[in-house]
């Protein structure tokens, strides 16, 4: 059975039983800074399972995309050498949300194995929790699975439920016993039944876990009823397709084995065993969906662990012998093998070829510049590299270890490995504590969700229904104390989609409440945030709610402006631009897409002609509530990293459609004058917009208005001509500039025949230190060329004094560089006043911060040669 078959039988299989099917959400998780990638299939009903989001199903089903880069059972450098480690997977899941539980969890599990997948009954066994009779029961008396084939897990973690078959979402918060289905491969395979002490084995490959959520733990460890218990189950797609495939490793199946075969013809590979062959593979699956989902190749972050892995598959590939760029050529490979399954990978495949190109690009530039660190790091006949540089060799310019132990074992040098292993250690332990899953736990509000009318109107009339201080529930705020307000009614606007929360004030006779910030306790009720200015205020109390009007005009203009900008863009730079991030507050907005070059200023002063014309042309904003279904029919643009629900807003703005539950202006006249004021790089082919409106427009204009005028001025011309007298200025510096050249050139000529005299022949080698007054780096360069066709056989070394730095020449002479190399030698001198440097054989430059210690370095040095030669 293929894999495209076995995703389309379990989610048929799911919809047959009342649940809707949900589209695997992307692996940036929308709205969730507490995680880097999309690590299970529940991610995205994390807020249901909290109380803080609603569904309009209690049932659901999907297939979901995952990454694990790194972790407790996805060690990155494991991957492709073991039968189930992997960077990406595929999560089969099925949840219920207060609906059904453990009996129709397990029932339907089990007909969906056996009945629709066929397999056989006595290849499975099942897992309890100890305490867990009643799933227990359930496998026993209704399922009919022999006891003994029905194990208990106790608790093997140190605690009260702390077991591998007992799931916490945090350290408080829903829990509960979970049931795993395991597969038995037979007594061939070594291994023994969980909870043996040989379970590690390959014999028994657990399939499929059912997850029970049916307590809420508090902080004393113990543990309530829920009182909507819940069902989160997860099945990896790749385990199910090995069993159902006759193979034994996941590397093995239809997907992988197309992959690898494509990875062996474009690294002229015949040996389709080869280990390197599964990391290629594993890794066009995880680089490919992070660039569709918007994680491009960068030093910080998601963008981070993306460039290690599209660098560990280039590493492979050179390991194979391939030194030209080909893993980009992959991608057409895996867009046949799942791009049905996943359209955004094929309808992106162009844009991730060419990511991805220019990063195996940018790796093979950066061997050279991995070199130059290791022959610094060994000058002076260092006989150990250091575990640090190796470590730094590895994980910022993509050298592997056995690239560096290679080289310096040709040169009789070792490795510290114990150091690059602790390097490496320290690293992974970050990574684990920035890439761990936490939960905390929301503001406790059991009440209705608030009515927002901040659409319509920026006053409204109010009733304070919960009040807050330090994030416990209280039921008087007094004077001075900063907390969080809840009412039934509130047209101030909560933080969403990139736009900033309303301010403003909340008020009675004689009680004042400072708005500083609006933000979601759950998806329909609204925290007010701020500080209680003016007597106390009480739940039950009547309140007039008032939002800063000039602050959500300005905020509105900023954000109506950003759709219409959004679209011009695409027109402008390509289909291919894609929001990254956005966002809008009174000031600006900035916003962030995808696009692989800077945005030249002829591009943006078209940007800002098609953007001001639909602000001219004055028309209608439209705002429409409907099914995300036909939502998506309208051609609404949804937006990168925003998470939605079934009921959507389309927001029509101009000639701009797109998917917003912001506030926004009545026309686009009322955005009154756009414009770019910054245009930059944030990542490898991710660029950023900043521009303003109305009034800051204005004030930009006029500032840089004043700006000219006062530049004229100081240059006496009239703002009219400014730039032609500038051209002006910068031709006189020019000339002055190439003046000064050429009288530093006749001060070198005249200083290098005044020092040749100086010289000390040692051993039939003309030596020279000396400090050179006034000079720079050129000066330093032209008078030792000349001092080395005046003195033909030489070592010398030229410095220059800056304040406190600094500046070194060392050269020698062709006929000497067997003895004496300039790299060593300036080396040499630069370590004693503070410094490093290095360069070729016969001339090198280097730097340092100690002048006072210049003196003695520099008479350091003919006793430094005479060692040599």
């Amino acid at each position: 059975m293929k894999s495209s078959e076995i995703r389309e039988k379990f989610l048929k299989f799911y919809e047959s039983k009342g649940h809707t099917v949900v589209a695997s959400s992307p692996l940036v998780p929308g709205n969730d800074p507490t995680l880097m990638f999309t690590n299970s299939g529940m991610v995205q009903f994390k807020d249901v399972f909290l109380g803080t989001d609603k569904r309009p199903y209690v049932r659901a089903t999907s297939v979901q995309a995952c990454l694990r880069a790194g972790g407790k059972h996805n060690d990155l450098e494991n991957v492709g050498y073991t039968a189930r480690h992997h960077t990406f997977f595929e999560m089969l899941g099925n949840w219920s949300f207060g609906d059904y539980f453990k009996q129709e969890s397990i029932q339907w599990g089990w007909e969906l194995l056996t009945k629709v997948y066929g397999l056989p009954p006595e290849k499975l066994l099942a897992t309890v929790y100890h305490e867990d009779d009643e799933a227990f029961d359930i496998w026993t008396k209704v399922i009919g699975m022999p006891p003994e084939r029905v194990i208990r897990i106790g608790d093997n973690k140190g605690g009260k439920y702390k077991s591998d078959n007992f799931w916490m979402m945090a350290d408080t918060g829903p829990c509960g016993p979970c049931s795993e289905i395991f597969y038995d491969h037979g007594p061939h395979i070594a291994g023994g039944p969980p909870g043996s002490p040989d379970e590690d084995g390959d014999r028994f490959i657990e399939i499929w876990n059912h997850v029970f959520m049916q307590f809420d733990m508090a902080e004393d460890g113990s543990v309530k009823p829920l009182p909507a218990p819940c069902v989160d189950t997860g099945m990896g797609l790749e385990r199910l397709a090995a069993i159902l495939q006759g193979v034994h490793s996941n590397y093995e199946i239809d997907t992988f084995q197309a992959l690898i075969k494509a990875a062996a013809r474009e690294t002229n590979t015949t040996d389709l065993d080869n280990n390197s062959l599964k990391v290629i593979a594993d890794h066009i699956r995880a680089t490919a969906f992070l660039i569709a989902d918007g994680v491009i190749p960068s030093n910080e972050g998601r963008g981070y662990v993306q460039r290690r892995i599209v660098r560990r598959a280039i590493r492979h590939g050179y390991k194979l012998g391939q030194k030209k760029p080909f893993f980009h050529k992959l991608v057409k490979d895996l867009v046949e093998q799942m791009g049905d399954a996943y359209p955004k990978i094929k309808a992106d495949a162009d844009r991730i070829t060419e990511v991805l190109k220019a990063e195996e690009e940018r790796f093979f530039e950066t061997l050279a510049n991995g070199m130059e660190i290791l022959d610094t790091a060994l000058a002076n006949g260092a006989k150990v590299l250091p575990g640090d540089v190796a470590f730094k060799l590895h994980d910022t310019f993509g050298f592997p270890l056995d690239l560096s132990a290679d080289i310096c074992r040709e040169r009789g040098v070792t490795v510290d490995e114990a150091g690059f292993s602790a390097a490496m250690e320290k690293q992974k332990a970050a990574g684990r504590a920035a890439g761990k899953f936490k939960m905390e736990r929301a503001v406790e509000y059991s009440g209705a969700g608030n009515v927002f009318t901040g659409y319509e109107h920026l006053e409204e009339q109010a009733t304070v229904v919960g009040l807050y201080f330090e994030g416990t529930a209280v039921d008087e705020l007094k004077e001075g104390q900063s907390g969080i307000v809840v009412l039934d009614t509130t047209p101030f606007y909560a933080e969403s989609g990139g736009q900033v929360g309303d301010q403003g004030v909340i008020a009675a006779e004689g009680v004042q409440f400072g708005v500083e910030d609006t933000q979601k306790i759950k998806s329909d009720v609204y925290g007010h945030h701020g500080v209680q200015s003016q007597g106390t205020l009480k739940v039950g109390d009547k309140v007039k709610a008032a939002v800063d009007g000039a602050r959500r005009a300005a905020t509105m203009r900023n954000h109506s402006v950003t759709h219409i900008m959004h679209k011009a863009l695409r027109e402008v730079l390509g289909g291919h631009v894609q929001q990254k991030g956005s966002l809008v507050d009174a000031d600006k907005t900035r916003f962030d897409f995808a696009h692989n070059a800077p945005v030249t200023h002829e591009q943006i002063l078209e940007i800002e002609k098609r953007v001001n014309a639909e602000i001219l042309a004055n028309t209608d904003t439209q705002a429409r509530v409907m099914d995300i279904e036909s939502a998506q029919q309208t051609g609404a643009v949804m937006l990168f990293g925003e998470k939605y629900g079934e009921t959507v807003r389309v927001l029509d703005i101009g000639t701009s459609r797109e998917l917003c539950g912001g506030t926004h202006v009545s026309r686009t006249g009322d955005i009154g004058l756009f414009k770019v004021v910054g245009e930059s790089g944030v990542a490898a082919g991710v660029r950023r917009i900043e521009a303003i409106t109305g009034a800051n427009a204005l004030g930009y204009l006029q500032d840089l208005e004043s700006t000219v005028h006062s530049a004229a001025a100081t240059l006496k011309s009239p703002a009219t001509e400014l730039q032609a007298r500038l051209a002006q200025v910068l031709d006189q510096m020019k000339a002055l500039e190439r003046e000064v050249g050429t009288l530093k050139g006749k001060l070198a000529s005249s200083q290098g025949d005044e020092l040749a005299t100086q010289a000390i022949d040692v051993k039939g080698l003309k030596v020279l230190a000396a400090k050179l007054d006034g000079a720079d780096a050129k000066t330093l360069r032209d008078t030792m060329d000349k001092l080395k066709d005046k003195l033909k056989s030489a070592a010398i070394v030229l410095a220059a004094v800056d304040g406190a730095k600094v500046q070194i020449a060392a050269g020698v002479t062709a006929d000497a560089m067997g003895k004496v190399k300039a790299g060593d030698l300036v080396n040499f001198v630069a370590q004693q006043v503070g410094g490093k440097g290095g360069g070729k054989p016969d001339m090198a430059m280097a730097g340092g911060t100690d002048a006072a210690a210049l003196p003695a370095a520099l008479a350091s040095v003919q006793g430094w040669v005479a060692e040599r030669v």
